[in-house]
């Protein structure tokens, strides 16, 4: 055994070698971008493969820091507070060769505005987009908005006259189940440039030779092959046999097997991003459950019952292995509005939550289906799996249903689901992202993805006044008045702020981004 180790060692460390002298990076992870449409699902591995090809106007770098990209200035007007300015970056051209300019800016801002959009929230309080010569775009709010800047960091930019020639001026509904060119093709301006996609199997890229940023940044990888690599085991073993060189999601089980490995590490950081349970809590009536003509979910008492039966550290230590750290509310601690006493993880107390569950009118419990994603999220329907016998415990019967994100995300969309779970990543670092999606009433500008059935108009009222707010101390009042809401209607269930663990050749360099992002123009490869 001790001879098979050492040569499994030494061929890891050969075939890691000549891929990185190759400077071909091979990178896999549990899940695939849903598609290449750039505006039509917010979603993080989507973002994380675009973010190789297209690029927005801002970016963050891999420490979560916002830098210029396809603009080099910007900053608020003088002469009109409502009005943001951007410089343009020229130069730049697309990978088929047109060149970029503030033409493809305002037209892909008000894509991104449209019905279809998932970025449509992001700009909300967006009234007009507008070019101010060749290389000049201003952004017209609703009042004027203190943190416009900080939602555009993955707001990709199309070439105008790519998309008109491609019939690709709507943004595909992905929701629907639509199929368009560009949820298929690509033509940004990034680092990289799309060879080839086999969605689910392999996405081939290559280094965009005529990249503005060739001097900038290290640009040592020139070929990337990415592969979704669902099953925990396959991965795993790939990245150890050295048939990949990077993975995003290495198993909690395996991080001392693969960091104990010669010619392999693990990095390891908290991400920007906490897991959840959403629960249906607006409709009259369930169609998941056993209980006619009311719904269990809707009482106050039994959403409490939950979150109480909920032990974050039991799924901590037995299914995370010590990488989580429990959440008691619905946002990262990265995040603007983030304190500790609202993070209080509440105590896992069965007798008290059946105690609910009675005074609810439930003491003999009810049935209801769980949906959950299964190549999302670390140990995604491991966690649900546990939660299932955690709710046992105070007579709720779950049903599993897991399914791959790309079944599971539009029964929250399509308000299919009345029990699922969330991951939530906020590339603002701030409340307001959170509110617009996940607290406000969905509707045609917000709460896209609330699937909760949760709304309240005053609190709507609010939501959309922190984006003219300039007046911090008043803006963060806000925030913490809207948490509050949020916490004591339980619109959620929180379980756990996730911890990244990047696993690597050792002749790869690069720190772990907050955002679960490699933006692999940054990456550097060792000799």
């Amino acid at each position: 055994m001790k001879m098979k180790s050492i040569l499994l060692a030494a061929a890891v460390l050969a075939s890691t070698t000549a891929l990185v002298s190759a400077q071909t990076l091979n990178w896999a992870r549990a899940g695939d971008a849903l598609t290449l449409d750039p505006h039509a699902q917010n979603e993080g591995p989507t973002t994380a493969l675009a973010h190789q090809i297209m690029e927005p106007l801002i970016i963050r770098d891999m420490t979560g820091a916002p830098v210029p990209a396809l603009a080099t200035e910007w900053g608020p007007s003088e002469s009109d507070p409502n009005v943001w300015w951007f410089k343009l970056r020229e130069g730049v051209k697309f990978h088929d060769g047109a060149e970029f300019d503030s033409e493809d800016v305002v037209f892909s801002f008000n894509r991104a505005m449209s019905d279809d959009s998932d970025y449509k929230e992001l700009l909300a309080s967006v009234t007009e987009v507008r070019a101010d010569g060749k290389y000049g775009f201003e952004i017209v709010t609703d009042g004027p908005n203190p943190i416009m800047p900080s939602n555009l960091t993955n707001l990709f930019i199309m070439d105008k006259d790519w998309a008109e020639a491609n019939n690709a001026v709507k943004v595909q509904d992905y929701e629907g189940g639509e199929d368009t060119f560009a949820s298929r093709n690509a033509n940004g301006t990034g680092p990289y440039v799309l060879v080839s996609r086999e969605t689910d199997a392999k996405t081939v890229l290559t280094i965009n030779e005529d990249y503005w940023g060739m001097d900038e940044f290290p640009m040592q990888i020139k070929e990337i092959i990415y592969t979704p690599i669902q099953n925990q085991a396959t991965r795993v073993a790939a990245l150890l046999s050295g048939e990949v060189d990077f993975i995003q999601d290495v198993p909690v089980q395996d991080l001392a097997r693969v960091n104990d490995t010669d010619g392999l590490k693990v990095i390891t950081a908290p991400q920007n991003r906490v897991i959840f349970f959403g629960m249906n809590q607006g409709d009259a009536d369930l169609t998941t459950d056993n209980v006619e003509g009311a719904n269990p979910l809707a009482d106050l008492r039994v959403r409490q019952a939950i979150n109480m039966a909920i032990n974050r550290e039991a799924i901590k230590q037995v299914v995370m292995r010590g990488q989580s750290i429990p959440a008691g509310v619905a946002m990262p601690p990265f995040v603007n509005g983030w304190t500790p006493e609202l993070d209080v993880v509440p105590a896992n107390d069965i007798d008290a939550a059946n105690a609910l569950m009675a005074d609810a009118g439930y003491g003999d419990g009810f049935s209801i289906r769980l949906n959950c994603p299964n190549d999302r999220y670390i140990n995604d329907e491991a966690i649900c799996q546990a939660a299932v016998g955690m709710l046992a415990q105070i007579g709720i019967t779950v049903q599993l249903d897991a399914l791959p994100k790309a079944q599971h995300f539009p029964l929250i969309n399509n308000l299919e689901t009345d029990f699922y779970m969330l991951g939530w990543g906020v590339p603002t670092y701030d409340s307001e992202y959170i509110f617009n999606f996940l607290v406000h009433t969905k509707g045609e500008k917000y709460g896209s993805w609330n699937g909760t059935r949760f709304s309240d108009p005053d609190l709507d009222v609010t939501i959309e006044a922190l984006a003219s707010e300039t007046d911090l101390d008043k803006r963060n009042q806000m925030i913490a008045d809207i948490w509050a809401v949020v916490q004591a209607e339980q619109i959620y269930i929180p379980i756990h702020h996730q911890v990244l663990n990047w696993g690597m050749s050792d002749k790869v360099g690069t720190v772990v981004a907050p955002d679960d992002t490699p933006k692999f123009k940054y990456f550097e490869l060792g000799m």
